[in-house]
């Protein structure tokens, strides 16, 4: 079964379970958060990818240059650990972790949590690629993929005990979109998928096989 698929079982199940109005809110802001063409804005292939310096889930300095002196990286960022999906995706991202290994790229995932909220999703998941605390979405803004949760989220978030000040260490209420790129060794991003409802994410087949079309050149 495919990512995609999984994901959208998540929604089925989650749907049945939610007020009408709960739902109908929730739908109305990615509704409108897709119309506002906001992914269009973010980084696209071509591009040059900033480099960065996050702590990692132990509190350790990483940085993406080091990381592309070794190859190339893959870049995933997502919400956070309170996020079914982002589970989801970086679960199916762990199965593949030794192909994308074998072709000699390096795995990060990253989101605005805490380092101690990244260990937390990295200890409850069993990651063993790098997770990376991009407090305050310093990172993601230089890739053009936050955005604000508008007054009627922050309500329900509170409502569900999703309270992103604890989870990410600040007031701003800010996501990034989630978002997954694959740079090459001088930092030009060859793929990348960027998708303003939370619900879709890159298949790792398709990261896989760009990272095989590159190795192929080399």
């Amino acid at each position: 079964m495919s990512l995609q698929n999984e994901l959208q079982e998540v929604f089925n199940r989650a749907s049945q379970k939610l007020p009408p109005d709960v739902l109908n809110t929730m739908l109305g802001v990615t509704r409108m958060l897709v119309e506002s063409g906001i992914a269009e804005k973010s980084l696209r292939v071509g591009d040059k990818a900033p480099d960065f310096d996050l702590p990692n889930a132990s509190g350790e300095a990483v940085r993406l240059k080091g990381l592309l002196d070794k190859g190339p990286v893959v870049l995933n960022f997502y919400r956070g650990g309170w996020c079914p999906y982002c589970n989801l995706e970086l679960n199916a991202y762990q199965k593949r972790l030794p192909d994308i290994n074998q072709l000699g790229a390096s795995l990060v995932a990253i989101s605005p949590q805490t380092p101690d909220n990244s260990l937390s999703t990295a200890e409850k998941n069993e990651l063993k690629f790098q997770v990376l605390s991009d407090v305050g979405n310093k990172v993601a803004d230089k890739f053009g993929l936050v955005f604000r949760l508008p007054t009627e989220l922050q309500e329900l978030y509170n409502k569900f005990g999703i309270v992103l000040p604890k989870f990410n260490g600040d007031e701003s209420w800010e996501l990034p979109m989630p978002g997954t790129y694959v740079i090459d060794k001088d930092g030009t991003v060859s793929y990348a998928f960027v998708d303003a409802d939370y619900t879709k994410r890159a298949e790792p087949d398709e990261v896989i096989a760009k990272l095989q079309e590159t190795a192929n050149k080399e």
